[in-house]
């Protein structure tokens, strides 16, 4: 352990010895889990926001799909959906639906009959119709809005109690992919109607009820989230009876957490102090996964609407200097948006490297040899960018050095996301974590004109020509005519730089020896299904 964590432990133990009034104290658990969250959910819907924080903390926790992606398989594998088929040249595809399958039963609703087409019929016509009742309960659906699918499902028809179709308007070769993602839950109609009925409907995304492995207790903002176990869940489900969300911003306090027992698991580890976690009773994992961290220019705002200071700034950032100091070494430098493991990836890729000479001339070329901006740095930790202040302020220098005077931005997480969302930046370091496999996860959520509406362009950068391209892609299915499509993409980034890429990292989790099963998918979000525990006897004799 190193002094300064040591340090870290003995000040916060003092600090944690007295709870603040109101506050709900985390226990450990003998027939539980508790989870070190980095932030609290926005809501308890992931169909409403694209954060990782609540994708993290509802969507495999509290509710099913029709289908899922097995990354090992590399196959969309049945869920609510036993089996489904294309039909109509991929414009129609029908779903035959799993019989059996229960709702939550928790203090506030009690579900009078199985899972069936109603469901499925409301959960996308909520998102999908904007004469729904519930459409505008929750705002914006901006996963949908961005990949296209509200554009692309026509209408979704039931066929029967257990057998739905899904009617596109033309084929689109990434359909399944978003099915299969963690946004396109299955709620209960039944509880919408209840809550329509008692003029509450707002409820449906504050007390949530799912298929889920867990079905939702409490939730106190900053605190906590209690999950209990689904007792009549469908498929094999988790061998804990509880499962508790520990909303702990400060990475160090996570840490401390899970030294001291108090937590069982903490995402995004600090890496510069793993060494501290090399204990007896702690395992830390990392998976290689598809992401990338950038730095997006609001291209709304002058002077970031000229190319040429966009490219002038993204030379002056040593990159490299930040792989090495941020992520420690354990990132890939990004040469695009796309990880080298896509199978779209562009081998010529963004090539601005770090010179701060070329960036003087071409600001000096477009009429800004002073400049002064901003860089908005996210509050959290997240698996793309672990410490987003700390390298904003590496940049803060890299920018001095060539004139530009840069003032680093930051607010509680869930403000952050609002006013980013609202375009009140000029610059801003954040990321994405792919939801699938389909390249097309990585262009249309954070790069096309319709993302630019739902606050997913961080750029807000619409460009018609490069739009084109990412709407032909998914209208074929011919994998070459396909790479060749988003590879052309790929050189219009190289040339507008909306933003600059900058690592693919490997995502880090620590945890204790005790805890088993607790999944971490390829393709974002945490899964506790059929995560368990053993007791200390049961650890020793394995």
């Amino acid at each position: 352990m190193t002094k300064a964590f040591s340090l870290l432990i003995s000040a916060t133990t003092i600090l944690l010895s007295g709870c603040e009034p109101g506050t709900e104290e985390v226990t450990p658990l003998s027939e539980g889990i508790i989870y070190c969250s980095e932030g609290n959910p926005d809501t308890f819907n992931p169909q409403l926001v694209t954060s990782g924080t609540t994708v993290d903390a509802t969507a495999a926790q509290l509710y099913d799909r029709l289908i899922d992606y097995d990354a090992e398989k590399q196959a969309f594998v049945p869920a609510l959906a036993e089996s489904w088929e294309p039909l109509d040249n991929g414009t129609r595809y029908r779903f035959y639906l799993r019989e059996g399958v229960e709702f939550h039963s928790t203090d506030y609703f009690t579900p009078t009959r199985e899972f069936n087409a109603e469901d499925v019929r409301f959960s996308f016509n909520r998102w999908l119709d904007e004469t729904s009742l519930y459409h505008n309960v929750g705002g914006s659906y901006p996963f949908f809005s961005a990949t296209g699918l509200d554009k692309l499902i026509q209408k979704v028809v039931k066929v029967d109690e257990m057998t739905v179709d899904i009617v596109l308007n033309n084929a689109d070769s990434s359909f399944l992919a978003n099915l299969a993602t963690d946004f396109a839950i299955v709620l209960s109609a039944e509880y919408a109607q209840l809550l329509s009925v008692k003029d509450m409907p707002y409820l449906i995304d504050q007390k949530p009820i799912g298929t889920g492995p867990y079905r939702f207790e409490s939730f106190r903002k900053d605190v906590l989230i209690r999950y209990t176990k689904h007792p009549d869940y469908w498929r094999e489900g988790p061998g804990i009876k509880q499962l508790v969300y520990s909303i702990t911003p400060n990475a160090n306090k996570r840490m401390l957490k899970l030294v001291t027992g108090e937590c069982d698991i903490i995402p995004y580890p600090l890496i510069s102090e793993l060494q501290a976690l090399n204990r007896d009773d702690i395992i830390v994992t990392n998976e290689v996964s598809p992401n990338v961290s950038f730095w997006a220019f609001n291209t709304k705002r002058p002077p970031f609407d000229d190319p040429l200071v966009r490219q002038a700034l993204s030379h002056a950032i040593n990159r490299q200097a930040i792989i090495d100091t941020i992520y420690y070494g354990n990132a890939e430098l990004a040469r695009s948006i796309l990880p080298p493991t896509s199978w779209a990836y562009d081998n010529q890729g963004i090539q601005y490297d770090y010179n701060p000479e070329k960036a003087r001339k071409l600001l000096e070329e477009a009429g800004h040899s002073e400049l002064s901006t901003n860089i908005w740095a996210m509050p959290v930790q997240r698996v793309y960018n672990p410490n987003a202040r700390r390298m904003a302020e590496l940049m803060q220098s890299d920018l001095a050095q060539i004139g530009v005077n840069a003032r680093i931005v930051s607010y509680e997480w869930n403000t952050f996301r609002r006013r980013l969302s609202r375009g009140e930046h000029d610059t801003v370091l954040i990321g994405w974590y792919a939801d699938n496999a389909d390249p097309d996860n990585f262009f249309r959520p954070l790069l096309s004109c319709a993302a630019v509406a739902t606050g997913g362009n961080r750029a807000n950068w619409c460009h018609p020509g490069f739009d084109q391209l990412l709407y032909e892609a998914i209208a074929t299915t011919n994998a070459n005519e396909r790479k060749a499509l988003y590879q052309s993409a790929q050189h219009i980034l190289n040339q507008q730089l909306p933003l600059l890429p900058i690592a693919h990292s490997r995502r880090y989790q620590a945890q204790k020896k005790s805890v088993r099963g607790v999944q971490l998918p390829p393709y974002g979000g945490i899964n506790f299904r059929l995560a368990t525990k053993v007791t200390t006897a049961e650890e020793s004799e394995q």
